[in-house]
């Protein structure tokens, strides 16, 4: 009796591990291929003198992708230099409550579409932080990344070098982070 019932208590701890094992399998590839689309899930600053520098590093396609926030709201980034605002996907853009602003004709590679205009109270990036920018609110979009268009770029300096894109922002003189 007492045989069976150890061999049962067995299978079961050995049920268990396998369990444990693909679940921790499973989190180790996941947490890896998110790295591998967004290597700047925690983008690092630096103060240089005047001025606060984030480096980027593409992502396994060759994109610039990074953590930030929107409104204090954490989002996923996707640097665009093509785009003339930043572009929010509609459902992410009610979850962030932005306001529809004056409707607009958006030329997508999908083709036409109406979005609206809006503004982002703040920005952030790492330490850059970049006030009342002038952004869209994309319908259709089926992606939960944000497009940070020229409308935020133009307001920084930025330079691409193997792979790694450097963000640079002129602090206003006076002014600590």
């Amino acid at each position: 009796m007492s045989q069976t019932a150890g061999r049962r208590a067995g299978r079961v701890m050995l049920v268990l591990a396998w369990g444990v094992g693909l679940f921790l399998a499973t989190r180790f590839f996941a947490a890896w291929e998110e790295d591998r689309l967004n290597p700047n899930r925690q983008p690092v600053s630096q103060l240089q003198g005047e001025q606060i520098e984030v480096q980027l590093a593409g992502n396994v396609q060759g994109h610039f992708v990074a953590s930030g926030r929107i409104n204090g709201e954490p989002v996923t980034f996707l640097l665009d230099t093509g785009a003339t605002d930043v572009a929010v996907p509609a459902e992410l853009a009610e979850r962030l409550g932005l306001e529809r602003g004056a409707p607009v004709m958006l030329h997508t590679a999908n083709g036409q579409t109406t979005g609206y205009r809006t503004v982002l109270s703040s920005l952030d990036l790492g330490d850059i932080r970049l006030h009342d920018v002038r952004a869209i609110v994309a319908p259709g979009f089926r992606s939960e990344q944000v497009l940070l268009g020229m409308s935020a770029l133009k307001q920084l300096e930025f330079t691409q070098r193997a792979g790694t894109l450097v963000l640079r922002q002129q602090l206003p003189q006076g002014q600590d982070r």
